[in-house]
């Protein structure tokens, strides 16, 4: 009996709760499947199954024999891993996770870079919304944090931060004209977006930022909740959002990673520099493990390296627009690299 290739069997039979799923998976035929678990138990002298015309269950020697298997078979996936990138270059599939937003306005653009370091690797992108901790069956998860804080087991690694601060195309600031303070925004039109975490109700946030050699110092500054616009057009879509407001349609209220080629372009324009709503920082999340395959690491690196991996705004400073919490920390970024 293949010892290895019957823990194998009886875990995915267990997984799944099917022989005949298990065959499927494992692209053996049901009979196979059936007589490598036959064998185990034999070898085991003791049942690991219940079988019904019904159902099938772990019984409760089962239960804490998979437990074992799956850490044995963990550990030998662990080492074929350590092998093989001792002896070649990163490779295989590489599964991520990321809001909607974050792929389509920043990872895409980025992707033919890493491409052409590391051409064995393949990417697996899952479009997921809000996660707010690593998806098991990702190998990396981008998560936002902001209006609720992440919690979990898990490692991250700060990518960056973005602010969302107010915007609109010159077409609809020529028409109905910038507005100056916070309270302007109530004769404005508003485009906002709709998401259970996100509030309806503005609360701007002006930082006052004083710079010192080796350290930001932030005061909170005045939180300002701004009177009702009347929402001409909400959605759940923020690049929905983001196209309207480049069609003149209102004032939206956007992440930094959003809108920067917009801002950039002179598609946008930010209004009210000195405020924001609120910060999200941005992380590369990935299950807690006891290895990290070589093609997961320089995608990490190569992630970092693309972003800035500190506490701060790359878009809005980029875009020649960030607010006075960027531009300290940015003098602060260039105070220790010199």
């Amino acid at each position: 009996m293949d010892r290895l290739q019957s823990m194998r069997v009886f875990a995915k039979v267990a997984e799944l709760r099917s022989f005949s799923g298990a065959a499927r998976a494992l692209d053996l035929s049901p009979a196979v499947v059936t007589r490598l678990v036959a064998d185990l138990e034999e070898h085991l002298g003791a049942r690991l199954l219940n079988r019904t015309t019904r159902r099938l269950a772990l019984t409760q020697t089962g239960d804490l024999y998979l437990v074992r298997v799956q850490d044995v078979l963990e550990r030998i996936e662990e080492a074929e891993q350590v092998a093989g990138d001792a002896t070649g270059t990163p490779g295989g599939r590489l599964h991520i996770a990321a809001t909607p937003s974050f792929v389509v306005n920043q990872l895409a653009k980025h992707l033919p870079h890493f491409r052409e370091r590391y051409p064995q690797v393949t990417l697996d992108i899952s479009a997921i919304r809000n996660p707010d901790a690593p998806d098991d069956d990702h190998d990396l998860t981008i998560l936002l944090e902001g209006f609720r804080p992440l919690s979990g087991d898990f490692v991250a690694r700060l990518l960056a931060q973005s602010e969302v601060v107010l915007c609109a195309a010159p077409s609809y600031l020529k028409r109905r004209g910038t507005p100056k303070q916070a309270e302007d925004l109530a004769e404005h039109d508003g485009l906002v977006v709709d998401l259970p975490d996100v509030p309806k109700q503005w609360k701007l946030r002006r930082n006052c930022a004083s710079h010192a050699i080796g350290a930001v110092h932030l005061d909170d500054g005045d939180m300002q909740e701004v009177p009702m616009m009347q929402a001409v057009l909400t959605s759940s879509h923020p690049d929905t959002l983001m196209a309207s407001a480049v069609g003149g349609l209102g004032v939206v209220a956007l992440p930094s990673f959003i809108i920067e080629d917009a801002i950039r372009s002179g598609r946008l324009v930010r209004v009210l520099h000195e405020w924001s709503l609120v910060t999200y920082s941005i992380y590369a999340a990935l299950p807690s493990r006891r290895y990290l395959p070589q093609r997961t690491r320089v995608f990490l690196d190569f992630l970092v390296e693309t972003f800035g991996g500190l506490a701060q705004d790359p878009w809005l400073i980029a875009a020649g627009c960030p607010t006075a919490m960027a531009k300290a920390q940015a003098l602060v970024t260039a105070d220790q690299l010199d």
